[in-house]
C-alpha cells in the first residue's frame, strides 16, 4: 500500500529537504521500524539525537512522523521526531520516577474493558485522564459481552463516570460486533487500541485487518488474560486507516495529566468550586459541596477517592526532573505548531 505524508508534517518535514520522512511503524529495545515512500526498513536514532535528548518522551514513539537518511544497507538513521498531534504517555512501571511513551499522533484511542471479571471502573477512569491529557478523542469499548450477566448495570456505570464519551459493547461471538467501530476508522486516520491483557484488542484488530495476523490467547482460569501482544505496533488497514497494538497494561501511571484528570472528573471539578471555602479540604468543612454529595448520594465516595488518588500521583510524578524537562519540551512544541500555524 501507498504511503503518504498528512499536510501537517509535510509541511514541517520540508524544513530537511536533504532527508527521508517517515513513520515509525514498530519499537522494541532501541531498534525502530520505519516506513517510507520506499518501503519499510529498520532504523536507529544518530548519535546526535541521543546526545540532544533530555527525556524518554524525546526518542521516536510507534506512530511518530521522523525525518530520516540512509546509513547503507536496509538501517536508516532517525535525525528528528517532527512535532506530535498527539502523545499517550504513562508513568513507567516500577517505582522509578520515569515517563514512558505508548504511541504518538493517535485521533482516537479506544479504551477496551472487557465484562468479565476484567471490568474495573476506577481503572478506566485512569485510561480516561490519560488518553483526555493525550490529545487523542477516547472511545470505551466494552468485550466480552456474552460473559456479562448484568450488561444494563454495567453499562450504566460506564456511562455514568464516561460523561460525553462515546460507548460502544462488542461480543467476540458476534463475527459482525466489530463494525460499529468501523466509522471511527476512515482512511488517513490513526486509531489505537489499549487495555489490559485478555480483554480482546488482538480480536478486533484482526477483525479490522481481515486476518488472524496477530496472536491471540483464551483467558486463564481466574479470568485474566494471557499477554499475546509483546510490542507496540502500527498496523495499515485495508482502507488506508492505521490502527496501534500495544501490549497490555497491568499498571497505568500519571504522568503530567492534571488537565485529563480534570476533564475525567468534571462533576467533582463542578462540586469543588461550590464549597464555601476556596481553600476547602473536602474533610469536614461546613458548606462543603463535595461532602454533601457523598451524604445525598449524588456521588459515589469511591469515586471521590479516585478522583484523589490520581491527583496526587499526578502531583507525586510533578516533582521529578524528568517530568520538569519533558513538560517544557511540550510548551515548546505547542508554541512551534501554533507559530507555524500563524504563518499559513
Amino acid at each position: 500500500m501507498s504511503f503518504s505524508i498528512p499536510d501537517r508534517w509535510a509541511a514541517l518535514a520540508a524544513q530537511y529537504p536533504e532527508q527521508t520522512v517517515g513513520r515509525v511503524t514498530l519499537q522494541e529495545k532501541g531498534m525502530y521500524r520505519i516506513r517510507t515512500a520506499m518501503g519499510e526498513q529498520n532504523a536507529l536514532v544518530s548519535g546526535k539525537f541521543q546526545y540532544d535528548a533530555q527525556s524518554a518522551s524525546d526518542y521516536p514513539a510507534v506512530g511518530d512522523y521522523v525525518t530520516a537518511g540512509c546509513a547503507g544497507g536496509d538501517t536508516a538513521i532517525i535525525h528528528q521526531v517532527l512535532p506530535r498531534k498527539s502523545l499517550f504517555v504513562r508513568k513507567a512501571a516500577g517505582t522509578s520516577k520515569a515517563e514512558q511513551v505508548v504511541a504518538a499522533n493517535i485521533d482516537t484511542v479506544f479504551l477496551c474493558m472487557s465484562l468479565n471479571n476484567d471490568f474495573n471502573l476506577r481503572r478506566l477512569e485512569r485510561y480516561l485522564a490519560v488518553t483526555w491529557e493525550s490529545g487523542a478523542e477516547p472511545v470505551v469499548v466494552l468485550t466480552k459481552a456474552d460473559l456479562c450477566g448484568d450488561l444494563r448495570h454495567k453499562q450504566a456505570e460506564v456511562e455514568a463516570i464516561a460523561a460525553g464519551v462515546d460507548i460502544l459493547t462488542t461480543s467476540a461471538l458476534e463475527l459482525d460486533g466489530y463494525r460499529q467501530i468501523l466509522p471511527y476508522i476512515t482512511g488517513g486516520r490513526t486509531v489505537a487500541f489499549v487495555g489490559s491483557s485478555g480483554v480482546g484488542k488482538s480480536t478486533l484488530i484482526n477483525r479490522l485487518l481481515g486476518e488472524d495476523r496477530l496472536a491471540t490467547d483464551g483467558l486463564r482460569n481466574d479470568d485474566k488474560g494471557h499477554h499475546t501482544t509483546t510490542h507496540r505496533e502500527l498496523l495499515v488497514l485495508p482502507n488506508g486507516a492505521m490502527v496501534i497494538d500495544t501490549p497490555g497494561m497491568r499498571e497505568l501511571g500519571m504522568w503530567d495529566t492534571a488537565s485529563g484528570v480534570e476533564q475525567t472528573f468534571g462533576d467533582i471539578e463542578a462540586l469543588t468550586a461550590g464549597c464555601r471555602f476556596r481553600n476547602c479540604s473536602h474533610s469536614g468543612e461546613p458548606g462543603c459541596a463535595v461532602r454533601a454529595a457523598i451524604r445525598s448520594g449524588d456521588l459515589d465516595e469511591s469515586r471521590w477517592r479516585s478522583y484523589q488518588k490520581l491527583k496526587n500521583e499526578n502531583s507525586y510524578a510533578a516533582g521529578s526532573e524528568s517530568y520538569l524537562a519533558a513538560k517544557e519540551k511540550k510548551f515548546k512544541e505547542i508554541s512551534k505548531i501554533n507559530k507555524n500555524n500563524r504563518k499559513r
